[in-house]
């Protein structure tokens, strides 16, 4: 598969960046903003040409209140999740939060209805939509953590610490045993949720 099957576009519409991943066959939203956030989604999108019945799939790098929290409502909008073997334990991490906030309307997710990926599982998974790639484990800034490696280069890699603050991390094996299972597929481009992507 050439890298020009699928797409990836990037969506800022608050404090995180998103990404979906557009394959022939279907396509994947990776992480969401904060609840609340879903009328700039729907101009993000707009602008984008996107509907949000064009959206397959949704997952979450982490279960963090800043990267799911439009979920629930994407669910109510036939978007199917997928939860990976590591997050399944982790989905209402961000429940008890939302709670707190006044006036925000926050409907838990409904876990029933999610689709659970066994790693082994997830290359041929992404396949199945035309996209070429796999997903990881990367525990190092959550358990329930997950990239995202494209045959592009392309990596979503959530918030995991950038690759430039390793030597300050030097004793931090987990953290560089995260890297370098990325890194060992040979990204180029490195997607963050928050700090500015890297060409490698």
């Amino acid at each position: 598969m050439n890298e020009e099957v699928y797409r990836v576009i990037k969506l800022r519409y608050g404090n995180t960046n998103t990404y979906l991943i557009q394959g022939e066959k279907g396509s994947i939203l990776i992480d969401t903003d904060f609840a609340g956030t879903l009328p700039a989604f729907y101009k993000a999108i707009k602008t984008e040409g996107i509907q949000v019945s064009d959206i397959t799939y949704v997952m979450a790098t982490h279960y963090h209140p800043d990267h799911m929290g439009l979920i629930s409502e994407l669910q109510s909008q036939s978007v199917k999740l997928v939860l990976l073997e590591n997050q399944v334990d982790h989905i209402h991490f961000s429940d008890a939060i939302f709670e707190r906030i006044p006036n925000l309307s926050y409907t838990p997710i409904d876990a029933s209805q999610a689709l659970v990926l066994a790693f082994s599982d997830a290359a041929s998974f992404l396949a199945d939509l035309g996209i070429e790639g796999t997903i990881l484990p990367t525990k190092s800034h959550s358990e329930d953590g997950i990239a995202i490696v494209l045959s592009d280069g392309t990596a979503i890699v959530g918030d995991l610490e950038p690759i430039s603050y390793m030597d300050g991390y030097s004793d931090n094996a987990v953290l560089a045993d995260d890297w370098k299972r990325i890194l060992d597929l040979n990204p180029k481009h490195i997607c963050h949720a928050h700090a500015n992507d890297l060409n490698l």
